[in-house]
């Protein structure tokens, strides 16, 4: 009897500790760049929050965190870091990379485990393919203006990993 409360009470210390790490984010360029504001994130491209269609794939865009809170549509669940997914969960969609060569967009889709969805990032530094560790997820160098000057866009794609392009390729997350 001893053994079985100890061990519920033990089932239920996990699963509180599993559920009170698992947070949502965004994940943002740890360089700023020439961003005026926050910095980049990676984000649904077009539209803002609900309305952005996943269809449209991700871009690097100005982070919202300045605004007091992350958007929906530059919102990833930590949890799923750790089965290799870049989960969004207001829209129920996997990152994923269209192929593992220079220059491949990143999209967004229905997950479904495949090895284009799977991804080594720990939170912290890198983001890629798991099937091609020596590609980055990679801010380009150009810059364009969204809504405003204030909403800065840059091309996000796979590239390969290198310190001299650390500025582009190193990532981290934040809850505000």
């Amino acid at each position: 009897m001893l053994n079985r409360i100890f061990f519920s009470g033990l089932i239920s210390a996990m699963l509180v500790a599993s559920t009170a790490q698992a947070e949502n984010v965004e994940i943002y360029l740890t360089d700023i760049l020439d961003n005026t504001q926050d910095g980049y994130c990676v984000d649904i491209a077009g539209g803002k929050g609900a309305q952005a269609d996943p269809a449209n794939g991700l871009q690097g865009h100005t982070c919202y965190s300045p605004l007091g809170e992350l958007l929906v549509d530059q919102i990833f669940d930590t949890e799923k870091f750790a089965d290799g997914l870049l989960y969004m969960p207001e829209f129920d969609v996997c990152a994923q990379a269209a192929s593992t060569e220079a220059g491949a967009t990143l999209a967004l889709a229905d997950c479904d485990g495949s090895a284009a969805q799977s991804f080594v990032f720990s939170g912290e530094g890198t983001i890629t393919p798991a099937s091609a560790t020596d590609m980055c997820f990679t801010v380009g160098e150009d810059t364009r203006s969204g809504r405003s000057d204030t909403n800065q866009i840059k091309a996000l794609t796979l590239e390969v990993c290198d310190a001299d392009s650390a500025a582009y390729q190193t990532w981290a997350t934040r809850t505000e």
